[in-house]
């Protein structure tokens, strides 16, 4: 109990099924106070459907979830108010003027605010942090995509949210714009010790941003760990590549480190290069690997 008291995710045993289709079958995860955790898969693996049942918009079929401390499903208007959402798209009003906007957002936060609570975050300074300073006083109709996609940002942490919940949250966003985002992120999480939950096709983003990886894929949590720790897993050892005497050598090791350090210890090694698996060669061996077997299962039924 003491352990699921300590995270702000907890899943254990999550099952959901639409009809005959099992989406989640016996998933379970922790993600703990100040990490970001970073939820990964092909469309259709049941990422959304996850996120939906911890934001409590979606009742499961089975398992025990606790976002914290409390069942999503049985979760009150307090509890709603420590959970920030970012998803893909968020509807509003037009006509508003972006502070206004933010304003009436963070006021509906006061409420909820407890000693040693200071919700919601200062309206001014978010709009600093999130690069919407300069658009504070435009309606929201001016907005370009990237400006709306800082908005968006901003609506999720308006509220200081013990949980953030990310749903490709730099779709749309420039390099330069993605990289504040991201520092942004890693902020959050050390200033507000945030626990962040994080869906993203950009695998470049989940190595960049994330602690620890969730590769889900037919229903399974099929890999986890870091993302260094997930891509040599799943994708296969590194290679060392180097001369020595004018040829060309390549190994492959699972221990580049150890491997490298007895290689310098012969003295005779130009052009050394470490070439480790990445997190996206991961991505595409699981993603294979769950074609194929859904494949192999659809003509055994046949």
């Amino acid at each position: 109990m003491d352990r699921i008291e300590n995270t702000a995710v907890h899943v254990e045993g999550l099952c959901m099924a639409y009809g005959e289709r099992t989406v989640l079958d016996d998933v379970g995860f922790d993600v703990a106070p100040g990490e970001v955790v970073a939820l990964l898969g092909p469309n259709g693996a049941g990422k959304t459907t996850t996120v939906e049942i911890i934001e409590g918009f979606r009742r499961r079929d089975a398992g025990d979830v606790r976002v914290l401390g409390v069942d999503p499903e049985r979760g009150d208007d307090a509890w709603r108010a420590r959970i920030g959402v970012v998803l893909q798209s968020w509807r509003d009003h037009r006509r508003w003027r972006v502070r206004e906007l933010l304003g009436q957002l963070g006021d509906a936060y006061r409420p909820y605010s407890t000693p040693g609570t200071t919700r919601p975050r200062d309206v001014d300074d978010l709009l600093a942090r999130v690069g919407l300073t300069d658009a504070a006083h435009q309606r929201m109709s001016t907005l370009s995509g990237g400006q709306r996609r800082r908005f968006d940002v901003a609506v999720g942490l308006v509220g200081r949210p013990d949980l953030l919940v990310l749903d490709e949250p730099t779709a749309g966003l420039d390099p330069a714009a993605r990289r504040e985002f991201h520092e942004l992120v890693h902020e959050v999480v050390d200033h507000d010790g945030t626990a962040v939950l994080l869906t993203t096709h950009d695998l470049a983003e989940a190595e960049t941003v994330a602690d620890r990886i969730l590769l889900l894929a037919g229903g399974h949590i099929v890999a986890t760990g870091s993302p260094e720790a997930v891509a040599r897993d799943v994708a296969g050892p590194s290679e060392v590549r180097w001369t020595a005497g004018g040829t060309r050598h390549v190994h492959s090791t699972h221990d580049p480190v150890a491997f490298t350090r007895e290689l310098l210890a012969t003295g005779d090694v130009d052009d050394l290069e470490v070439v480790r698996a990445s997190l996206e060669d991961a991505y595409l061996e699981i993603v294979r690997r769950h074609e194929t077997d859904a494949r192999a299962e659809m003509e055994a039924t046949r």
